[in-house]
């Protein structure tokens, strides 16, 4: 990737993060681990990857997005505000009575193409758009993250076999492999692993990448675009609270806003980041 690209990618994401704990601080709750921990893989999608206009959000030929782990929300927000879906003061009225911006993402928010949340539905959902596309002949992508906590669930396995079936070239998940979920580590709470295996023999492409460098997520992204004949698993290790020194590796702050202090030291963290990015 092109070193100045690169840098602008990273000053997005570290933006991006911004808005998770500015928004999780203003609401009093939320869930800033998981959505720190795909902050860089939003930014590459919606500002490097796919076809999206926010001033047609509702475009028919847009590609589609599903964040299947709806808890981490505040980053989609993040990226749809950077973006320009709406005002970015929005976010500090997260989760507030009446808002624009609710826990969860909802069809009604600019730029949202499905009401996700209840965890392991996304990833059907976006089996849907997908196999939609094909049988109308249309050229959109459908993109989808998932938690690897998320995947425990019995239905993302049944989409998963849907999809393959169906031989969605289409459709492109990704896993967001952070090793860790509301009551510990995966692998101690009921162990997805070896999650690559379990895809492939599912019948998808799998690829891995470091969620957190924008070459190994270019050269992921374009390694799944070459592949039209079934559907693609990346699996992204990544950091929960990447970002965020206190959070990060932390399982408790998969559910937890920062108070006063946490938020001020947290955003200091990340505007320093962003100075030197600028620098």
């Amino acid at each position: 990737m092109d070193a100045s690209m690169k840098k602008d990618l990273q000053k997005i994401a570290c933006k991006v993060r911004m808005g998770v704990i500015e928004g999780t601080y203003n609401a009093k709750s939320g869930h800033p681990g998981g959505s720190l921990s795909i902050s860089d893989t939003l930014t590459y999608l919606y500002y490097n990857k796919m076809n999206v206009d926010p001033k047609d959000p509702e475009a028919a030929d847009r590609d589609r997005f599903v964040l299947s782990k709806g808890h981490t929300a505040p980053a989609l927000y993040s990226v749809l505000a950077l973006k320009g879906y709406f005002p970015e003061e929005e976010l500090k009225s997260l989760r507030h009575i009446g808002a624009l911006l609710q826990g969860h993402p909802c069809i009604h928010i600019p730029g949202i193409d499905m009401s996700s949340g209840s965890l392991g539905q996304g990833i059907s959902a976006a089996c849907g758009m997908a196999l939609a596309g094909k049988l109308d002949g249309k050229s959109y992508n459908v993109y989808t993250i998932l938690g690897d906590g998320e995947i425990e669930e019995g239905q993302v396995w049944e989409a998963a076999m849907f999809a393959a079936h169906y031989g969605l070239g289409n459709l492109v998940a990704v896993v967001d492999n952070n090793g860790l979920q509301i009551d510990g580590p995966v692998t101690e709470v009921c162990s997805p692993e070896p999650i690559t295996d379990k895809f492939a023999a599912f019948g998808w492409h799998v690829i891995t990448m470091d969620a957190h460098d924008f070459d190994s997520i270019e050269a992921a992204f374009d390694e799944a675009s070459k592949i039209t004949d079934k559907p693609v698993a990346i699996i992204q290790k990544s950091v929960k609270g990447k970002g965020v020194s206190f959070m990060e590796n932390q399982v408790g702050w998969h559910g937890t806003a920062p108070n006063k202090e946490q938020y001020e030291q947290a955003m200091s963290e990340l505007k320093a980041q962003l100075k030197e990015l600028e620098g």
